[in-house]
């Protein structure tokens, strides 16, 4: 806190004459002068501390975007385009604690193709989570994801919205998440506590081509669990030419044919798939 003491409110000595009235006039403005000095001081802290204050906190907050195309799109060793491609594309906010939050978004058909009576033609995945560092070279990951497919929907027919709590360990280049549904998954009705078990490799090979690999089991809980419950894999390439992430996949899994077979064809059988995708 500054204390300005101004000459005016100095007693004069014995010895010194008293001050004429121009003097005390004089004396007078230059005090004000140097309040109103200190005063504009203060107030220019004052601003300026909750303006760095905003930058500082603005700049804790790290927004990312990206868009792709793929050559079809498959989640969980389960083609959701028929074999067609995919557009695809999403936001995501972190923050310098580990929260983070997001959505993605892209084109399906297995809904109208498992129903014709059905019209949804869009997965929008919404979800939000912390990922805190737990030493420098391990993440965990814990949230929550909403699958929606809005549309419209025969009477009787269950809808495919799906709510799952996620955990997971991110140790550089092995990364496993576990994920658990909060109610009916993916159209199955009674499939509450139905999970899914997430293993991934992904570590750079040589001339900046990274190698992917993964191994994933669907549990299905319900009275169709034996049919629909199944493991899936996946091997894979990248590249990143100058922002453009190049992917080739392949895919596959021993899904049932009782479960997954859609216009004779089997939906999580073999699956090759090329895809690009921009992030900015």
């Amino acid at each position: 806190m500054f204390r300005l003491t101004p000459s005016i409110l100095a007693t004069p000595s014995r010895n010194q004459s008293a001050p004429t009235e121009q003097q005390r006039l004089r004396d007078a403005n230059r005090a004000g002068a140097a309040t109103l000095a200190g005063a504009g001081l203060l107030l220019a802290i004052a601003m300026a501390a909750p303006a760095a204050h905003a930058e500082e906190a603005a700049s804790a907050f790290h927004p990312s975007a990206n868009i792709g195309v793929a050559s079809q799109y498959v989640f969980r060793g389960l083609t959701q385009t028929n074999g067609r491609p995919a557009l695809q594309g999403g936001f995501d906010l972190s923050h310098d604690s580990g929260l983070y939050g997001g959505t993605w978004m892209s084109n399906v058909s297995w809904i109208s193709d498992t129903n014709p009576a059905a019209s949804a033609s869009l997965e929008a995945d919404f979800y939000a989570g912390w990922k805190p560092a737990l030493n420098d070279w391990l993440n965990a990951d814990m949230g929550v994801l909403r699958y929606a497919y809005p549309g419209s929907y025969p009477v009787g027919m269950t809808h495919p919205d799906t709510t799952e709590l996620y955990l997971g360990l991110d140790a550089k280049w092995i990364t496993f998440k576990y994920s658990y549904s909060l109610g009916n998954t993916f159209g199955a009705a009674d499939t509450r506590g139905t999970s899914y078990a997430d293993l991934g490799l992904s570590h750079e090979l040589l001339g900046g081509i990274t190698g992917v690999a993964h191994i994933g089991r669907q549990r299905y809980t319900g009275a169709s669990a034996s049919a629909l419950s199944y493991t899936d894999w996946k091997l894979g390439l990248t590249r990143d030419f100058s922002g453009y992430l190049l992917g080739l996949f392949y895919t596959d899994s021993n899904a049932s044919d009782a479960g997954y077979t859609l216009k004779g064809k089997n939906i999580g059988r073999s699956q090759l798939v090329l895809s690009m995708t921009k992030s900015f």
